[in-house]
């Protein structure tokens, strides 16, 4: 696995979870569902933007991420690369927060990342958000300063580092030469660059999300967690789009996807954690078919809770 992208290989089962936005209750209902699914072979990727800046469980939110992955480890044939975690606009924004002082105009720079979702990171570690503007406007020496207190602050939440260190930018399935790959992003893509070009194109672009251009012939499918402009989720295309407003309004969304990009299956997370599942693209009639023990909301009310219980 590289720093940058993971490649998922060729697993039975793909789970995308789509941004959380803090709400534990539906992290908690949706991490129930897949601990009674998931089985050798799967992948569970989270596609980024973990926290929420209004959520007051986002500490919860981390706790209830880890935990859920101790619990896979824990089955038989379950290795670390089966779970991955990309970094969403967030996320790279509190990375950047964390190299402040590398940048040319901090002051500026610190207004993007509060409009790309920081604060929730600084709300978590207990951070003044009027104290982080007035350190941009410090010097380099004071900034270098500050930043290594945050590193401190986030090193002192069990896991926290680790988790944050081991996001990844994308990632994708394995294709033999000549078939087309799926690729999972945190936001965006622009269509007109290779992956290893996109740089911020990932989380910040200007850019429609779709497939096209020299895409077409390496993607099956492209998936993203977080559209910010909320115009929700789009399901029957190429570039498919699992964000369905969690966070704001909205349920947590998780799509199942086969290696060569069959959107097989929709669970939807909603308010008090109620949770709806059903299959969606069927294969065709010769290939493997992976919705064909897609539980009922009824089902799931008879397994047992996994995750952390949910404040109210």
């Amino acid at each position: 696995m590289s720093e940058k992208f993971a490649e998922l290989g060729a697993p039975r089962r793909i789970w995308a979870v789509a941004a959380v936005h803090g709400e534990l209750d539906r992290l908690t209902a949706l991490h129930d569902h897949l601990a009674s699914r998931f089985s050798v072979r799967d992948r569970v990727i989270y596609l980024g933007n973990y926290l929420g800046v209004d959520s007051r469980h986002n500490g919860a939110v981390f706790d209830e991420v880890l935990a859920f992955r101790s619990a896979l480890l824990s089955k038989d044939g379950m290795v670390p690369s089966d779970i991955i975690y990309l970094r969403g606009p967030a996320e790279e924004a509190w990375m950047r927060l964390l190299r402040l002082q590398f940048a040319p105009m901090p002051l500026q720079s610190i207004e993007k990342l509060l409009m790309s979702g920081v604060e929730a990171y600084l709300r978590l570690y207990g951070v003044s958000i009027n104290d982080t503007k007035s350190m941009a406007r410090a010097g380099s020496v004071a900034i270098t300063r500050w930043t290594n207190q945050l590193r401190a602050l986030q090193r002192m939440s069990p896991g926290h580092e680790s988790l944050m260190c081991g996001m990844r930018r994308a990632a994708y399935t394995y294709a033999p030469p000549g078939q087309e790959k799926i690729l999972f992003v945190p936001a965006g893509f622009d269509p007109s660059r290779s992956l290893e070009d996109q740089g911020e194109s990932l989380w910040w672009t200007s850019a429609t999300f779709r497939v096209a251009g020299r895409a077409q012939n390496i993607y099956s499918r492209i998936v993203r967690g977080f559209d910010s402009v909320n115009t929700g989720p789009i399901l029957q295309e190429a570039a498919v789009t699992l964000d369905a407003g969690c966070g704001r309004g909205g349920p947590l969304m998780c799509g199942c996807f086969t290696p060569n990009g069959k959107l097989t299956e929709i669970i939807a997370v909603g308010g008090q954690g109620v949770l709806e599942t059903a299959p969606f693209e069927r294969e065709a009639a010769n290939d493997f078919f992976v919705a064909d023990d897609a539980a009922s909301a009824a089902d799931y009310e008879s397994v047992p809770q996994y995750g952390l219980e949910a404040s109210a």
